[in-house]
């Protein structure tokens, strides 16, 4: 046996070089907790001219000479993205290498292939940080779960969204004004359309409902919509009606089928989920068996990232020393099948702008009569506006319970009336 495990790393960015620094700075009380020192072998980057804080380890451009290299025993993607990063991992398994990732497109897309490739030759794929960063969240659905069936899984998994729908409802600012806020600050990518579209929560919940369900989701299945269309007034609004605007990502079992989506969601203020604000995550489990629980943290950054990858490789380090590595072998339910988003029930939140006329409100109402929309409350301040010669106003209104199908019927005739200048926003509302 060597006198040490080897790590390779492919992608040395932000997160990156956090798992490197804590794999040299913490290298002695990794060592006392494996057995034997686990070394970082070659890593794997794009441009190696950058100057990197990896002192005395083998930077490279060329792929083989880490998921080739006979000594790496484990191979650590944090490369992001879909490929090369797929193809890197497929690479290490077929050379006989476990694998640790952050990376949850890849995950939520192959994930399951993947790990029943690694299984089939004794390797084991861990994946603790592609959802929540360093909350501990796939670990309890692998083991600490597995007795109960779990009914519900709702999540606010991506921090850049929860922090500008914060700044919107705790500065009054606009979406723009935010988002430019969470750019400064590092919370936002340049080109931010995943977070801010919901397709990051997407695959998220696609790898949390693989799990919690033990049914493959692939993000195909997983409805998204982001939190472009909010607005200042709808986070007023939602106060004055109880409630809180969130993000969430939602999985559930509805009659057989699973209804996995992501989406702007109002919650009732006081509760777990509702306080949950800037870049934090947490993800609400309810079981048969331990009820509801949530688990929550800081859910992206160097820190708490590396915190989980470098868990990963202890425990894959540990197992490795110990001889007793113990590859997933996952079983999935074949009989859950996704539910269209369109079959799916709640209550609604519904903002228009409108002409301020005597008739405007009934007319609308009786187009959601007619699709068996019941009403739970109608809104109208007084505060209009006026555009050529015409007074404006918005008008809001809350749902019973209500299909998708016939919301979204409805509001199509709404927003052709010519009394309608737009729908300004659709948010579910989930109590």
């Amino acid at each position: 046996m060597s006198d040490a495990v080897k790590v390779g790393l492919l992608g040395l960015g932000v997160v990156g070089g956090g798992v490197a620094r804590t794999l040299r700075d913490k290298a002695d009380t990794i060592a006392r907790r494996v057995g034997q020192p686990v070394t970082l072998g070659g890593v794997l980057v794009r441009d190696p001219s950058r100057q990197r804080d990896v002192e005395g380890v083998q930077v490279t451009t060329d792929p083989a000479a880490v998921l080739d290299d006979p000594d790496v025993q484990i191979v650590v993607e944090m490369m992001g993205g879909e490929d090369p990063a797929h193809q890197y991992i497929r690479r290490a398994i077929e050379n006989g290498k476990h694998v640790v990732t952050a990376n949850k497109e890849v995950m939520a897309k192959h994930g399951p292939s993947i790990v029943a490739a690694a299984a089939s030759k004794g390797l084991d794929v861990a994946y603790e940080a592609s959802v929540g960063g360093g909350i501990p969240v796939i670990g309890p659905f692998k083991l600490d779960l597995l007795a109960n069936d779990i009914s519900r899984v709702t999540a606010i998994i991506n921090g850049t969204t929860n922090y500008i729908i914060t700044r919107m409802s705790t500065a009054g600012l606009d979406f723009g004004t935010a988002l430019s806020e969470a750019q400064a600050a590092g919370y936002a990518e340049p080109d931010p359309r995943n977070d801010i579209e919901g397709i990051d929560a997407a695959y998220k919940l696609s790898i949390l409902s693989t799990l919690a369900f033990h049914a493959r989701v692939h993000p195909d299945q997983v409805y998204h919509e982001g939190i472009t269309r909010l607005e200042p007034s709808d986070f007023r609004y939602a106060a004055e009606l109880g409630y809180a605007i969130k993000l969430l990502a939602i999985g559930k079992l509805v009659d057989g089928g699973l209804e996995a989506r992501v989406h702007p969601t109002m919650v009732p203020a006081g509760t777990m989920l509702a306080s949950v604000d800037d870049v934090y995550n947490a993800v609400q489990v309810e079981g048969d068996l331990v009820g509801r629980i949530l688990f929550y943290g800081r859910g992206a950054g160097a820190g708490p990232t590396a915190s989980a990858v470098v868990a990963d490789v202890i425990d894959l380090a540990q197992r490795i020393v110990g001889g007793e590595v113990r590859p997933t072998v996952a079983v999935y339910d074949e009989s859950i099948r996704p539910r269209p988003m369109a079959d799916v029930e709640s209550r609604y939140y519904i903002r228009l702008v409108a002409a301020d006329r005597p008739g405007v409100i009934a007319r609308i109402a009786s187009l959601f009569g007619e699709r068996q929309i019941s009403l739970s409350s109608v809104i109208q301040k007084e505060d209009v506006r006026e555009v050529d010669g015409e007074r404006i106003a918005e008008i809001v209104f809350t749902t019973h319970l209500a299909r998708e199908s016939a919301v979204q019927e409805a509001l199509r005739e709404i927003g052709e009336l010519d009394v309608v200048e737009r729908v300004g926003s659709l948010i579910r509302v989930e109590d």
